[in-house]
């Protein structure tokens, strides 16, 4: 297809398939979620215990000897997740506190913030949705045979997956080469007044710094790890283009417990004279972030609907599924176009007309102008993919839908989401279809509220474990130590299935699972599971729902998928669930001729689970 306009970056740059793997790093079950990951503190490799600088140049870049693993390894002891968030609450009252240690440890590693000038960032902020914005941007722009830098958290199955080069994770090699060269320039800087290591974060938005620059990126888009007047990408001086996505309630710990605390936080990404877009808030967030903007010295605009970007016979294909993806896809057009004008590029699709005044007509903020999208930028949103967010893996009469959702609003789009997307598949002709729900939640968020939104989704089973994929991980340097056990992780677990069967009792006081007529032909109709259920002693009163916990990931999947799943092993009669329940679902789900499993609530969680059922993106 031909591409519109002036064809930009180096050729040669073309998209490379598959993931190339390395050792993963483990994930906490309960953690920050600006990190959203493990944050474990391990024991250095024998090579690395002293401060002396590594003489292994050669291990180094190819990734050979201590190098390719020990640089994750490594990584993890840069303090933990809890760490990093309790200094990011203490800090938060000195926003100049956090972004001058910042920028102190950009110095200390070779950079100074006018080098990042260079990289040409579109930096992106919101509670939800910004990965996905930033993820069609970088499509987009790829598609104008420009060689894209990725900044993104957090990462599902590999921490190499939070660095891109032209929508791919860096390599092993890459990986150990620029982790080892920003780390031991750390380490031989350190001094009585700046002892210190960058934390987990940190660091790795300092190393995403170096590859860019060395990899000679075009341009860079910069996701936010939390909030965004005080995270750490915020020293990003000269954007190209800002964009802010969804906001919601998230992080209230940190950012503040209303949308307006939270839009101001979001709008401290704002620079002078530097173009920001974003989608349709609340009305008084909005007003925030226009006082932000004003404040600032930034022009902010409102995104058209991406209804405004499709001619009559013209409907946009997006890669990702969900009609909450249409204000990201209507976002990320914006931000890719004012890129591509910003830096004197042609090409860039022929504004609509706006009616007289609608700019203004009851927006606090102007209405940016719709355009239409160029042949680039329609095969960009096509082709933009993003694990875990609205993904379906068909594995025969087993369907997994998972989506990383964990506010109240992502559930909700979450479950518009799943409904349509189970809805559109063909029934079984004899009606015998399963529902489960795989859930768990991190940090210190209102579980409550997030299960009663799945409820109205009708599960026949919910089934509730920590985010380890195994219980057992003595084998296994990369998940030892965590600062969350996993008797922590097991009762987080067994207060969720207490809530939900809690919800399900309130929603009428009958057996929700059982309704009439029965929505499964007949095949469900086991007894109503009473009992205890694993790990906790008697309940004083039998419980009235098919909800069960498992210790693991790997153990929910395999009774789930009861072999019927080629990734899975089916599930051994020793160590089975001793919940009744468990040994009559897994009876309807051999027999079921469809199984829909929707995993949600953590991206760890689907992390775990995507490792699990392809194994090829941890190899």
């Amino acid at each position: 297809m031909a591409r519109p306009g002036r064809r930009l970056g180096r050729p040669g740059h073309t998209r490379l398939p598959g993931i190339v793997g390395t050792t993963a790093v483990p994930r906490l079950g309960d953690g920050a979620e600006p990190l959203r990951d493990a944050g474990a503190v391990l024991p250095l490799p024998r090579a690395h215990r002293s401060r002396k600088r590594h003489q292994c140049p050669r291990c180094c870049l190819l990734g050979q000897g201590p190098a390719a693993g020990d640089a994750i390894r490594t990584l993890n002891t840069l303090q933990t997740n809890a760490s990093y968030l309790e200094q990011v609450k203490r800090e938060r009252g000195d926003p100049q506190a956090q972004l001058e240690a910042m920028r102190g440890f950009l110095e200390r590693s070779g950079l100074k913030v006018e080098d990042l000038d260079r990289l040409n960032i579109i930096h992106v902020t919101g509670t939800k949705g910004k990965g996905s914005a930033c993820a069609f941007t970088e499509c987009i722009l790829r598609s104008y045979g420009l060689k894209t830098g990725f900044y993104s958290s957090p990462h599902l199955v590999q921490v190499r997956e939070r660095i891109r080069i032209n929508g791919q994770p860096i390599s092993k090699e890459l990986f150990s080469k620029y982790f080892w060269l920003v780390y031991n320039r750390l380490e031989e800087t350190k001094d009585p007044a700046h002892a210190s290591m960058p934390a987990y974060f940190r660091f790795l938005t300092i190393m995403a710094f170096h590859v860019f620059l060395q990899e000679k990126v075009d341009l860079a888009v910069v996701e936010v790890g939390i909030g965004g007047a005080y995270d750490c990408t915020n020293i990003i001086r000269a954007p190209v283009v800002c964009g802010v996505s969804s906001l919601g309630i998230d992080h209230t710990s940190i950012l503040g417990d209303t949308m307006e605390k939270i839009a101001w936080q979001k709008g401290g990404i704002f620079k002078p004279g530097v173009p920001a877009f974003t989608v349709a808030q609340p009305e008084r967030p909005l007003e925030v972030l226009r006082d932000r903007a004003q404040e600032l010295g930034c022009p902010l605009y409102l995104c058209p609907e991406l209804d405004n970007f499709e001619g009559d016979h013209q409907v946009l294909e997006l890669g990702l599924a969900g009609t909450h993806q249409r204000s990201n896809a209507a976002l990320a057009l914006q931000l890719a176009r004012t890129w591509l004008q910003r830096r004197g590029c042609w090409g860039l699709g022929e504004l609509k007309e706006v009616p007289p005044g609608a700019e203004l007509v009851g927006r606090p903020v102007p209405l940016a102008p719709a355009f239409r999208p160029t042949d680039a930028m329609i095969q960009g949103l096509r082709d933009t993919e993003w694990l875990g967010r609205t993904q379906v893996l068909p594995r025969g009469p087993v369907t997994w839908y998972l989506d990383g959702a964990h506010t109240t609003s992502s559930i909700q789009a979450c479950v518009r989401w799943f409904r349509q997307a189970a809805l559109n598949q063909d029934k079984p002709h004899d009606g015998s279809e399963v529902r489960v729900l795989l859930f768990n939640v991190t940090g210190d968020r209102d579980t409550a509220a997030l299960l009663k939104l799945l409820v109205p989704c009708h599960f026949d089973y919910a089934v509730f474990c920590p985010n380890f994929t195994e219980v057992s991980m003595a084998s296994n340097m990369d998940q030892q130590n965590f600062n969350v056990t996993l008797e922590n992780a097991l009762t987080r677990c067994l207060e969720n299935q207490r809530t939900w069967t809690r919800l399900l009792e309130e929603k009428g006081g009958q057996d929700p699972w059982l309704p009439a007529p029965l929505r499964v032909g007949g095949l469900l109709q086991p007894a109503p599971a009473r009992g205890t259920l694993l790990l906790v002693p008697p309940a004083p009163r039998p419980l009235n729902s098919p909800a069960l916990v498992f210790p693991c990931l790997a153990q929910a999947l395999r009774w789930v998928a009861q072999g019927r799943d080629p990734q899975l092993a089916a599930p051994t009669a020793t160590g089975a669930h001793p919940h009744p329940a468990a040994s009559s679902g897994a009876v309807l789900l051999r027999e079921a001729a469809a199984v829909r499993v929707l995993v949600t609530g953590s991206l760890h969680l689907v992390g775990g689970v995507l490792r699990l059922l392809d194994p090829a993106l941890s190899q």
